[in-house]
Order: structure tokens, then C-alpha cells, then sequence
């Protein structure tokens, strides 16, 4: 049985962990921050669509493209991290600045500022140490993770078993016309893997853009109470999100600002309330800093 302070523990993993395990389910797209390796996807054609499903048909195809060819950028990440109380007013406040590029690989941020400060000793010396061991990354070790990122990415191929899709009209976003669609759970859905169970669970809309199918935006919700992480956490209903995204070339969409609010009750005793602002800048072509495998 865990104490108070093994509870406000877990609580404060969970409030890291939440926003994407919330983003992984509402948005179908988890894979947000978990880059791959390996060449590009081929650019999707602007094929003539008529219906809600070829449109997202398309915009899938189009994201993978994307996901793959962010590992060409590095990018400036602001997190602010905020705990609420029972009115929704923050009580503690959490904000990391931090230059993520790319390590064998593998996506690896560099922390610049915590809470305005530059980091710590402390902070300096862990940073070190990962970015120590991402560089001498065993073959093993990078099989595993490669392996746990496909898992993450795969169930965007169920996607379209998952929801109907229902095209509610067309509108500006971000200043570029845009297709905007409905995506509820569809009844007698097959769930796979660990996401795939929550598809029923929530519902969202999506302003895909009509030029080449990137997501400008997304915004999703939890629809019924559902269960995660490796102790008991329960996500409320109500929890949203909003991803919005900006394009760095003709066919390549990046995250601009995501917007997690999220209730949680965490074995069943403590209740937690959050808001994660996840601010993106400065992309920049980058060059792969490759190191030998082995130790």
C-alpha cells in the first residue's frame, strides 16, 4: 500500500506523462514527438477526393510523411507544465526550455532553461548522462526502442476502422483553406494494441488542409472515463486537447502549439488537474549526430 508521499510520486509522473498518452489517443498521433529513422515516406499526390474518408485516407498518408521528415529538423520546445486546483486556478507552475535535435536516431532534447534559470549542476550532469548513453546506444538498445516507436506509430493504420469520418464543411485555418471533419468512435470497432483500446472513448474534428492533406489542426476530447499508465490512473471525461501545426516546407507539417487539459483520479484516492502548453520555434535543418553502437 502506498504512502502519501508514494502517491504524490506517482502523481507528479503522471502529470508528465499524461499529456501524451492523451495526445496518442485523442489525436491519433503519438507519435507527435517520436521521431524515426530512415528515409522519407513519399510525398502524397493531390489526389481528387470526395468524400470524409478519402480526405483522411490522404491526411494519414500525408502525416507519415511528415513524422519521418522531421527527424531533418531540430526546433526550440517550450513546456509549461501547470497543476490545478478545484476552480482551475493554477497552484503550481513548471516551465522547461529546451533545443531538441536528433542522436543516433533517436530525438534528444538539451534543456536550456528551467523556470527561467539556466539548469542546474544537477540538471547539466543528467543531461550529460543521456546524451552519453544515446551516443553509445548498443544494437540491442536501439532495437528495443525502434521497436517500442513502431508500436507507438502503428495504430495510426487503424485509424480509419477505428472512426467515421464526416466532412461538416470547409473554412479557413491558419490562412489556408482547409476541409474540417468530424471523427466519432465507430460501433463494432476491433480494438489493436495498447491505444487502440481507447479509440471508442474519445471523439474530435480536424481541419485538414486542401492543398496537400496536412493536419492544420486538431482538437479532441474524452467521451467515457478510461484507464492507463502501469499504476491505477483513470482519465477523466472532458479532458481536450488542441494540436495546431504550421508547415516548414511545401509537404512537411510540424507541431506549432499543443494544448493538453486533462482530469485524472490516480488510485482512486488523489485527484489530479492539468494544463500542458507545448509551444514549437525555431525549426532548422540538421544533420543526424551519428555515434559508433557499442560500448
Amino acid at each position: 500500500m502506498l504512502d502519501s508521499a508514494g502517491i504524490e510520486s506517482k502523481v507528479k509522473i503522471l502529470a508528465k506523462s499524461l499529456p501524451q498518452a492523451i495526445l496518442a489517443v485523442l489525436v491519433a498521433s503519438s507519435a507527435v514527438f517520436a521521431q524515426t529513422g530512415g528515409s522519407s515516406s513519399p510525398k502524397p499526390q493531390n489526389p481528387v477526393v470526395s468524400d470524409a474518408r478519402q480526405i483522411m485516407a490522404v491526411s494519414i498518408a500525408a502525416t507519415q510523411h511528415s513524422w519521418q521528415a522531421r527527424d531533418s529538423y531540430s526546433y526550440t520546445e517550450r513546456d509549461e507544465n501547470r497543476r490545478l486546483d478545484a476552480h482551475a486556478q493554477v497552484k503550481s507552475d513548471d516551465v522547461d526550455v529546451s533545443r531538441m535535435t536528433v542522436v543516433n536516431g533517436a530525438r534528444f532534447g538539451q534543456l536550456l532553461e528551467h523556470d527561467g534559470h539556466p539548469p542546474s549542476a544537477e540538471e547539466q550532469r543528467r543531461s550529460g548522462e543521456d546524451l552519453d548513453k544515446l551516443k553509445h546506444e548498443t544494437a540491442e538498445e536501439r532495437t528495443i526502442r525502434l521497436g517500442r516507436e513502431e508500436e507507438n506509430r502503428s495504430f495510426l493504420r487503424d485509424v480509419l476502422d477505428a472512426f467515421d469520418f464526416h466532412l461538416i464543411g470547409e473554412e479557413m485555418a491558419d490562412g489556408r483553406p482547409a476541409y474540417v471533419l468530424q471523427a466519432t468512435p465507430r460501433a463494432g470497432y476491433l480494438a489493436h494494441g495498447k491505444y487502440g483500446k481507447m479509440f471508442s472513448k474519445v471523439e474530435g474534428k480536424l481541419w485538414v488542409d486542401k492543398q496537400d492533406f496536412g493536419w492544420i489542426k486538431v482538437e479532441g476530447q474524452v467521451t467515457q472515463a478510461f484507464s492507463m499508465g502501469l499504476f491505477v490512473a483513470r482519465v477523466q471525461r472532458g479532458s481536450r486537447i488542441i494540436l495546431e501545426q504550421t508547415r516548414v516546407r511545401d509537404d512537411v507539417w510540424v507541431p506549432k502549439r499543443l494544448d493538453v487539459r486533462a482530469s485524472a483520479r490516480i488510485l482512486f484516492l488523489k485527484s489530479l488537474d492539468i494544463e500542458r502548453i507545448l509551444t514549437y520555434s525555431d525549426y532548422d535543418p540538421v544533420v543526424d549526430a551519428q555515434y559508433l553502437v557499442g560500448r
